[in-house]
């Protein structure tokens, strides 16, 4: 057959027997599903069934009862949000390891809800 010497005759296949013409255009088929022809980069992305981290959620569950809801709040010590003058690296560091009277939170809650919640408290700041 002409293709395992390194040539390729379309119209040679064309004329073989309708079942060859089936069994060929099955692998052929096959093949260009196999090799996938997605114009995606392969950087994953985030889909519709893959919910985006709510910041304002885990400041809601885990943050209010001692900086409030708006930030403002300063029981137990805590910094009041709306004056901080803390980057976002700064923010993150803290809610991670904690600082002074506040609670680390580096074993409760994942990296992204930390960032997450970091950039919900720059949301707070006065400006």
């Amino acid at each position: 057959m002409p293709i395992l010497r390194g040539e390729f005759d379309c119209e040679s296949v064309l004329k073989q027997s309708p079942m060859k013409k089936g069994l060929f255009i099955a692998a052929l088929t096959a093949l260009i599903w196999a090799c996938g022809g997605s114009s995606e980069s392969g950087t994953p992305r985030k889909t519709a069934g893959t919910p985006k981290v709510d910041g304002e959620k885990i400041y809601k569950t885990y943050c209010v009862t001692c900086h409030g809801v708006y930030g403002d709040m300063g029981a137990s010590g805590a910094h009041d949000l709306t004056v901080s003058t803390l980057s976002l690296e700064e923010r993150i560091e803290v809610i991670t390891n904690g600082r002074n009277t506040m609670t680390p939170f580096k074993d409760l809650l994942s990296e992204e809800k930390i960032r997450a919640v970091a950039e919900y408290t720059l949301k707070l700041k006065k400006e």
